[in-house]
């Protein structure tokens, strides 16, 4: 199973749990599978296409899917991906 590291901001849609581990091929499919057993997370995570939103950052390892396969990177048992969404804010100076 792949392990998905939470992070923080999304933690209370999964029951404070740091991490959750998935069944799946592919990121997309361990993403869906997360999102399937915590449904309140799937609107910070998907957009109404079901895709993943343009500001969450998905990585397998150290990589950014982007530069892999992207959604369709394939996850092997010893997987670990991490959801990195974006941080706003700072100071207008």
């Amino acid at each position: 199973m792949a392990k998905i590291i939470i992070p923080t901001p999304l933690r209370k849609f999964t029951d404070n749990q740091p991490s959750v581990e998935t069944q799946s091929d592919t990121v997309l499919g361990s993403i869906q599978a997360l999102t399937d057993k915590f449904p309140e997370l799937k609107q910070h995570v998907f957009d109404e296409q079901g895709n993943i939103r343009s500001f969450v950052r998905i990585y397998v390892g150290d990589e950014d899917i982007k530069s892999l396969n992207n959604e369709q990177t394939e996850v092997k048992e010893d997987t670990t991906i991490s959801i990195i969404p974006a941080i706003a804010g700072g100071v207008s100076l």
